[in-house]
């Protein structure tokens, strides 16, 4: 199955081309190969109630690093079906771990109620903008981010600043931008 999307991404559009290749394994395998050999990026998706979906997405990960392995090609490891929590196999910091080990980024998304989707799209487009630019581009985008920044957004980076002052603990979170949160894309 192929998906199209166009989407607004920094001020930027951006065409995104989803190949849905998971379940033709058996029948054409040959475009699963073809796939792994000509993205611009891949989204990895499991679902967080099938632990044996879980496994599988690892074992694509490997097969992915096999057939690129010299390219810096941006992956997101997705935990699809957050909204049936109830039915969950595989926790968020086992995800979490994955990507870390896989050397990806991750998230968990829900299709259904459209829980962090944009935010997905968004972020494989940037992921790729990223590689592909210029670092003189990609500062362009970065100082767009800022500018659209609401004010109470802002405010509240402002107060939680101040706060933070008087507040060692707080202070300390704040200076410290741990590398290991992969969820934030």
């Amino acid at each position: 199955d192929t998906y199209e999307r166009t989407l607004l991404v920094d001020g930027e559009s951006a065409t995104i081309i989803l190949i849905d290749m998971w379940e033709n394994k058996g029948e054409h395998g040959w475009l699963q190969e073809h796939c792994m050999q000509v993205g611009d990026a891949y989204l990895i998706v499991y679902s967080i109630t099938d632990r044996a979906s879980f496994e599988r997405a690892s074992e694509l990960r490997i097969q992915l690093r096999r057939a690129r392995q010299t390219e810096d090609i941006p992956i997101i490891l997705v935990g699809n079906k957050s909204d049936l929590v109830r039915c969950r196999e595989v926790s968020v910091s086992e995800g979490r771990a994955c990507a870390v080990v896989f050397d990806c980024k991750f998230i968990e998304t829900s299709a259904a109620v459209q829980h962090n989707v944009k935010e997905l799209f968004e972020g494989i487009v940037r992921q790729v903008r990223l590689r592909r630019d210029s670092k003189e581009k990609n500062e362009k985008r970065l100082a767009y981010q800022k500018r659209r920044e609401s004010i109470p957004k802002k405010a509240r980076r402002f107060w939680g600043k101040i706060v933070a002052k008087k507040n060692k603990n707080m202070a300390f979170k704040l200076k410290s931008k741990s590398c290991h949160d992969l969820s934030v894309l």
